[in-house]
């Protein structure tokens, strides 16, 4: 049966990114009350302002800063009173290598991708306890199971977040809440257009990005038939588990990896160029300004 979205309070972070956007699309076309968290104020209230039905609203929060979280968390119980269901789709990565980056890059990375989405669920336990059917879903990552050579940090935190959310998910069963992952592989947001500028992770370009959209019906199968898991592509994370299950075979594997994933970069580059994603500045290309 189909979650019944009507009414519906659904908290998302990252909230003026394409993922969240395709999400919240289908969400408030379901009825659902949509509260778009990002860190960006002016992208969060555009976004809420482009979705059908009445309601919904951006709520500009930086995620690693307790305070405001706490702030957002008293806002959403004075103007909701509950949280029916909690979307931890917040995330970012960098491009620069293990070897060369600033230790506060590090504990920001991990502090935005692992503890931010801990430190808000648990705050939000007690608006979900007050909704008849609480949900939970987290946006993690293929990278939450195969390592990514060129982004440690990514990977550290997404294997971290998947872990977390695993156990999360099996404990928070006994107190009537529902809590499951959806983990995709590459998908065509404005963080993997600049990642790809930034000659980032080559493995993830085996195949061209899929669309935001897919990893939003991967969420919305999530509320109408709950689970711990979901792979918007069950073939690709098929292929990634068989490979974790030799982790000493893949400085090897790895070879073919990338060179044919460096060949699918190139193509994603060009094609964003074509459509006018990316263009070329006075020395480097040059990631545009999105319409949300």
């Amino acid at each position: 049966m189909s979650y019944d979205c009507r009414n519906k309070v659904i908290v998302i972070t990252g909230g003026a990114g394409g993922i969240a956007r395709a999400f919240s699309a289908k969400a408030a076309a379901r009825g659902a009350i949509l509260m778009l968290v990002d860190i960006r104020a002016e992208a969060a209230d555009r976004a809420a302002a482009a979705l059908s039905g009445a309601g919904h609203r951006g709520f500009a929060c930086d995620l690693t800063d307790d305070e405001q979280v706490e702030r957002m968390m008293q806002e959403i119980a004075a103007t909701y009173g509950r949280i029916d269901v909690l979307v931890n789709n917040v995330g970012m990565t960098s491009a620069e290598r293990f070897d060369v980056r600033s230790v506060a890059s590090i504990r920001l990375e991990t502090e935005v991708n692992l503890l931010s989405p801990l430190v808000l669920t648990r705050l939000a336990i007690p608006l979900l306890h007050r909704a008849p059917d609480p949900r939970i879903i987290t946006t993690v990552s293929l990278g939450g199971i195969f390592p990514l050579g060129e982004t440690p940090i990514y990977t550290a935190s997404k294997f971290g977040l998947r872990g977390a959310m695993l156990s999360i998910g099996l404990d928070l069963r006994r107190t009537g809440i529902l809590a499951g992952s959806v983990l995709p592989s590459a998908t065509d947001t404005r963080m993997l257009r600049q990642e790809a500028i930034d000659g980032g992770n080559s493995l993830q370009f085996q195949d061209p990005p899929q669309p935001p959209d897919a990893v939003a019906r991967a969420m919305m199968r999530m509320l109408d038939k709950p689970r711990l898991e979901i792979y918007p592509k069950p073939s690709e994370s098929m292929l990634v588990r068989l490979a974790m299950l030799a982790p000493n075979a893949l400085p090897s594997l790895m070879r073919g990896f990338r060179r044919r994933g460096e060949r699918g970069m190139a193509r994603y580059l060009e094609q964003l160029q074509r459509d006018g994603h990316v263009v070329r500045g006075e020395s480097e290309l040059v990631l545009t300004e999105e319409t949300v």
